[in-house]
């Protein structure tokens, strides 16, 4: 059984893999990986209401993946550490091993 210390870092671990855990929260990184967007573009990006975008950002914000500053009336956001696009790479490997072991498996039939 992992020590207190590790069950701590593996609890704050799942809160940031829960606040990424949704298609629109994954659209919303990619794209302020061009830079910081305020609310308005970030909800036309992904076609959605400005009230449910802002939802999902506070999720992130809270979890620590995103920052926010206002400017004038509008909320900029941008990623706090952008080695969160890094997870991105490591699942597109995990989508090409899944795509080999399926393609071998077809193989044998």
């Amino acid at each position: 059984m992992p020590d207190s210390k590790k069950r701590l870092l593996f609890e704050k671990q799942a809160r940031i893999v829960q606040a990424i855990g949704h298609p629109l929260r994954l659209e919303i990184i990619d794209f302020l990986k061009n830079g910081e967007q305020c609310v308005c573009d970030i909800a036309g990006h992904v076609g959605s209401e400005r009230s449910n975008v802002s939802k999902h950002l506070s999720i992130m914000v809270n979890a620590g993946v995103l920052e926010h500053r206002k400017d004038g009336l509008k909320v900029i956001y941008k990623l706090k550490c952008r080695c969160i696009l890094s997870f991105f790479s490591c699942m597109s490997n995990i989508f090409r091993q899944q795509a080999k072991e399926s393609s071998k498996l077809l193989n044998v039939l």
